[in-house]
This record gives C-alpha cells, structure tokens and sequence, in this order.
C-alpha cells in the first residue's frame, strides 16, 4: 500500500495478540473467510487481509505467550513518525518501545494519560 492510501494520524490498522498463530488462521479463516499473509518462521507474524481479499492488510495476528484482555493494538498511520512520537510525549504520554524498524517501514508504542497502549507506524 503506498504511502497515499494512508491518512496521517487516522486508526490505520489493528492487530491481535493470539498463543497460537497457526489456530488463530484457522479459527477467523474458517469464521470470517479471512485471508492471510505469514511473515517470519513458523509463522513470527501473521497479516489480515481486508474484506474481499484484496492485497492490502486491515491488521495482523501477533505472537504473545501471555494473551492478556484488553483487546486489539490499535495502529495509526504517520506522515513523519519523530515528530508523532515527539507530540505524544508532549501531551503526556508515554512511549513504551521504539521508534523501531520493522518489514514495510518504522513504528513505535505509546501508552495514553489512561494506560491505553497504541501504536504508531510509517512506511519505510
């Protein structure tokens, strides 16, 4: 997806913790007709395909021993990455990991004043 497709600052993508990504694309392929993409080994991380198969991903499925509630990691999409991490900790919050390389560009999380953990990336 270029860099055209995205709006900055706008909910851009969200991704899953799941134990278990092989039983993960089986249960929501299965549900939903979803179709994914494997990146890594075994896989390391899986991508959600958007409604209708297209190419673009809608979201992913990351690996985590320690499935906790509190549901998805939501991405927003920036123009200008240092400057978005940069505001963040100007309005008061936190950035917990990054900014960080990653296949397809850089990204970083961040917890908001209430302990809500986000993610912010920009193409590579």
């Amino acid at each position: 997806m270029s860099e055209a497709e995205h709006t900055h600052h706008a909910i851009d993508y969200i991704e899953l913790a799941a134990s278990d990504l092989l039983a993960a694309k089986a249960f929501y392929g299965a549900a939903f007709g979803w179709t994914f993409t494997d990146y890594g080994p075994g896989p390391a991380y899986v991508g959600i395909h958007r409604s209708g198969g297209g190419p673009a991903e809608a979201g992913g499925f990351r690996l985590d021993d320690e499935v906790r509630p509190g549901g998805p990691l939501v991405l927003l999409y920036s123009s200008d990455l240092d400057a978005s991490a940069q505001a963040v900790r100007a309005a008061g919050g936190t950035v917990t990991e990054g900014p960080y390389d990653f296949p397809g560009g850089r990204r970083f999380h961040f917890r908001d004043p209430s302990g809500n953990e986000l993610g912010v990336w920009a193409a590579g």
